[in-house]
């Protein structure tokens, strides 16, 4: 029997009907198809001349390692890698990278940093940045302008600029080169203790203001690269030399063109790097040879190569004004301790003892942002060796302008991320040391 359904009885209520389908949405006319005018795409058909002037080729360079990429295929491979290069299995210089690359930024918000202030002062002056550029040895033989190009470039960046004992511009030239530049001297304590005092009477005429004695050069480091290179100085010409340079024109038209290598400090030597320092360094060094030097030198002593809290407190004792955490570069000792490391560790010793040593930073340092973490974790300035060289090699003095640039920039940016806006204001509370 088949049951009707009652439309009216609310218990059996009628079926709904279904709904209709919805309109197509409308295509808005940005998305329709048509052909494109002239009109929309001259604006897009602008097309940048090339550039192929040294300027736009530096100006291409965001980087360090930008700069480092430029300064490879420009530069010969002896000079390169005793650059780039440090001692042994690079263990030291590996680890020294990698320590800044282990840590993580706490930013603060909310802060105005519409304007940074990036300048400092260290050892009684003011310096524009709080980075200043380190010794290097036979810099003339990385690009040819060598010493002259980073002692101007430090004068117009308003900062210090350091000649090495082993330079190859004199002390003389580099005060004429930059006459309203900072100029420090780095010395290294000859056994001929008269030719030492000689160098540091010549430093105080020039005007320096700082002398910089390095002493974690007892002996030279195992320089694997400098060996296999067979890297003397001046470059010799062997059939390898000759096969190199045939790729790099422009260095070894600059490097023969220009006055031959003279060392700023030693007569003219033939020989190997590590013949050189062996021959000249004093491995008999001890405190009393510094307590001769705080006696003799009567500006600012700063010593480099500090490498634990127990020597850094006893330079203090024996008269330094500030000393330098480095471990060469990792050119002498390879798994020596990294310098950012220890930092901490040495800032609050001398905070403990009350003194106001400078605290300088150096190895390993690539970017703006590795000096602003020096900084954060209680270095009062830092130094850079091969990041300036890398912009030498890259192109003369305007190459470390650009460095100098590209390190300032990174600085600037970093702090204002961070929340900062004063080289003072950054603390250990802005960096993060990752645990491995």
């Amino acid at each position: 029997m088949t049951q009707t359904i009652d439309p009216g009885n609310t218990k059996f209520p009628a079926p709904r009907r279904a709904a209709a389908a919805p309109a197509p949405a409308k295509t808005p006319a940005a998305l329709k198809r048509r052909f494109p005018k002239y009109a929309d795409l001259a604006p897009l058909m602008q097309f940048k001349k090339p550039e192929f002037s040294r300027s736009a080729r530096l100006r291409s360079a965001s980087t360090i390692w930008d700069l480092r990429d430029m300064a490879k295929r420009r530069t010969p491979q002896a000079p390169f890698d005793y650059t780039d290069g440090a001692a042994e299995a690079e263990i030291t210089l590996r680890r020294a990278r990698q320590a800044f690359l282990d840590i993580e930024f706490r930013p603060g918000i909310l802060r105005d940093v519409s304007s940074i202030d990036l300048s400092t002062s260290i050892l009684g002056a003011k310096s524009k940045l709080p980075v200043g550029i380190a010794p290097t040895g036979f810099t003339r033989m990385m690009q040819s302008e060598g010493e002259y190009a980073g002692s101007q470039a430090a004068q117009a960046a308003g900062i210090p600029y350091t000649l090495s004992t082993m330079g190859t511009a004199s002390i003389e030239d580099v005060a004429e080169a930059a006459p309203d530049g900072r100029n420090w001297f780095q010395l290294y304590l000859w056994t001929d203790r008269e030719r030492s005092l000689e160098l540091i009477e010549r430093a105080a005429l020039a005007g320096n203001d700082t002398l910089m004695v390095t002493v974690d050069t007892a002996v030279a480091g195992a320089r694997l690269r400098d060996v296999r290179n067979g890297m003397t100085i001046p470059p010799a010409l062997t059939i390898k030399t000759v096969l190199d340079a045939s790729y790099r024109p422009a260095w070894w038209f600059n490097f023969l063109t220009h006055e031959p290598l003279m060392f700023a400090s030693l007569s003219r030597y033939s020989g190997t790097v590590a013949d050189l320092i062996n021959s000249m360094f004093d491995p008999t060094l001890t405190f009393a040879d510094l307590d001769w030097l705080r006696e003799t030198w009567k500006g600012k002593l700063v010593v480099k190569g500090i490498q634990t809290v127990e020597d850094a407190r006893k330079v203090v004792d024996h008269g330094a004004d500030g000393i330098i955490l480095s471990n060469h570069g990792g050119r002498q000792l390879d798994r020596a301790p990294i310098p950012f490391h220890l930092l901490p560790d040495v800032s609050a010793a001398l905070k403990a003892d009350n003194s106001d040593a400078a605290v300088i930073l150096d190895t390993g340092i690539m970017s703006g942002a590795d000096i602003v973490a020096g900084l954060a974790m209680g270095a009062d300035f830092t130094l850079i060796g091969r990041a300036y060289l890398y912009g030498l090699m890259a192109g003369g003095r305007a190459g470390v302008d650009r460095a100098l640039e590209i390190l300032e920039t990174d600085m600037r940016r970093t702090m204002a991320l961070l929340g900062v806006s004063k080289v003072s204001e950054l603390t250990p509370d802005h960096v993060h040391i990752l645990k491995a």
